[in-house]
């Protein structure tokens, strides 16, 4: 029987067990990964390269070093794929690679997307009608490879990428397209009638809907707030998702706790233990499903969090692709990391430990050094080197050169 009460530290290590933190496998192969991916049920995306796609990052804080390419045939990327597999992308967390059987589920996301736009599609039909033949005649296609007078880039590059673009993008948000997979890291999509089998061409109702996905969060999450279970699928309204809290809470499925130093109602899944201990060492993606609700990790682990890429330079304060550090039960610093294929470095451009740690810096910076040398050899990379400032840089460097 769970307790009504969890201290600071419990809810900590729960959350953490949750995510399959704690224990790596010795070998990582298929199976392994499956595991992780099912046990988060989604991988978000996100295009920055700079040391390493987000979504490759959540399997190695918690399995360790892995073959990449294993990844990328359970989720179809740098192939050129013909039929749909096992996982598809959707508006889940943003957007994110979820299990193609997902598709109903998150349907009621499509349909209200194309009905709150609605007055574009009426005013791009004969666009959006022209696209859609074209893919369905052509097959499985990225936006690049279709022939449209509107497939034409502004003047603005990466970011100005034309009316066909646009409209081949909400057509996938209203579920009109289906991605089959990435070539390149450019979606391949296919027309829903084709890609998609009949058994997954339903639409779960979206009160149902709501409780599954506040289900799975909870599972996922192991103990949170109403807000929390509702940010995990980014659930558009909050007391939809505190009449599924209430409704899981009715059946048994979920426990009411207090949660010290919270300061709002949580709730624990009634299948989740409470571990005694948690020893983790992880380089966390800014977009790790442990930390990507900022007001969850400011009021779990005291640690405020911007993603410092979306931030102009001049107001960056701890760097560009800034990863949370994590050692132990805690986010106890954090670190801008940059791959440099040319030269062959991982280098560390900025390194700050967390001011509740400062007094403890030397010792988690030789905590932490092994995974950052673990991270350099998964890159293919040679060496480490501390380029940048920071709060920890010192101890940093002092660590990764024992």
């Amino acid at each position: 029987m769970a307790r009504a009460r969890l201290s600071a530290a419990e809810a900590r290590r729960i959350a953490f067990a949750a995510q399959g933190f704690g224990a790596p496998p010795p070998v990582v192969g298929t199976r392994q990964l499956s595991g992780a991916f099912a046990r988060l049920g989604l991988l978000q995306l996100d295009t920055v390269n700079v040391f390493e796609r987000s979504h490759y990052l959540p399997m190695l804080a918690r399995l360790g070093t892995y073959d990449r390419a294993l990844l990328d045939r359970l989720v179809t990327h740098d192939r050129r794929p013909r039929v749909l597999g096992r996982t598809t992308e959707l508006w889940a967390h943003e957007a994110a690679i979820v299990p193609v059987d997902d598709v109903p589920l998150l349907r009621f996301r499509a349909d209200r997307f194309r009905a709150k736009h609605a007055a574009w599609f009426d005013a791009h039909a004969t666009l959006v009608a022209e696209l859609h033949a074209i893919i369905r005649d052509r097959g499985p296609s990225t936006v690049g490879e279709l022939e449209h007078p509107a497939n034409v880039r502004g003047p603005g590059g990466w970011w100005d990428r034309g009316d066909a673009y646009h409209a081949v993008h909400a057509m996938f948000r209203a579920g009109e397209l289906v991605v089959l997979g990435r070539r390149r890291f450019e979606r391949v999509y296919d027309v829903a009638e084709r890609a998609l089998p009949a058994t997954l061409q339903h639409v779960v109702p979206e009160e149902e809907a709501t409780v599954e996905l506040v289900r799975r969060a909870a599972i996922a999450l192991g103990v949170g707030t109403v807000d929390d279970l509702r940010d995990y699928h980014r659930l558009a309204y909050l007391a939809d998702a505190k009449r599924a809290v209430e409704q899981l809470v009715d059946a048994g499925e979920l426990l009411p706790v207090t949660v010290a130093g919270w300061g709002a109602p949580a709730y624990l899944h009634a299948s989740q233990r409470i571990p005694r201990s948690m020893d983790a060492t992880a380089l966390l993606s800014p977009f790790d499903p442990i930390a990507w609700h900022r007001p969850r990790a400011l009021r779990m682990f005291d640690f405020h969090y911007r993603i410092s890429i979306y931030t102009p330079p001049e107001e960056r304060e701890h760097g560009y692709y800034v990863l949370p550090v994590v050692v132990g039960d805690e986010i106890v610093g954090r670190m801008d990391l940059k791959s440099d294929r040319r030269a062959g470095v991982l280098r560390v451009q900025h390194a700050h430990v967390e001011p509740a740690f400062a007094d403890r810096s030397g010792e988690l910076a030789a905590r932490i050094a092994p995974r950052v040398h673990e991270a350099a050899a998964w890159q293919g990379l040679g060496a480490v080197d501390v380029t940048g400032p920071g709060t920890w840089a010192a101890d940093v460097r002092a660590a990764l050169t024992v």
